[in-house]
């Protein structure tokens, strides 16, 4: 339409309801925080834990094995630990 046609009011009463719908769009659904490409992701975090998680307990395990040497139970205990089944030994 030629703008000799537009009405200027209604043109601001256009402008403003855009800028209205924008407002309340940014509100209901904000812009995620930035996050550097080289963070690692919720995945990767949670493996790591995993991982960090199983050393523990693997470190653990070999500490009871290595206090248990004596009584002869270190090899099953180790054994054991190996194959990601961990157990307490009598």
């Amino acid at each position: 339409m030629p703008l000799s046609r537009v009405d200027p009011a209604i043109a601001e009463a256009v402008e403003r309801q855009t800028a209205a719908m924008r407002e309340l769009s940014r509100r209901a659904f904000p812009e995620p925080e930035a996050v550097p490409d080289d963070a690692p992701t919720p995945i990767e975090q949670a493996r790591a834990e995993r991982r960090r998680q199983a050393a523990a307990t693997e470190t653990a395990a070999l500490r009871r094995a290595r206090a248990a040497a004596g009584a002869g139970l270190a090899l099953d205990v180790v054994r054991v630990v190996r194959r990601g089944v961990v157990r307490e030994s009598p």
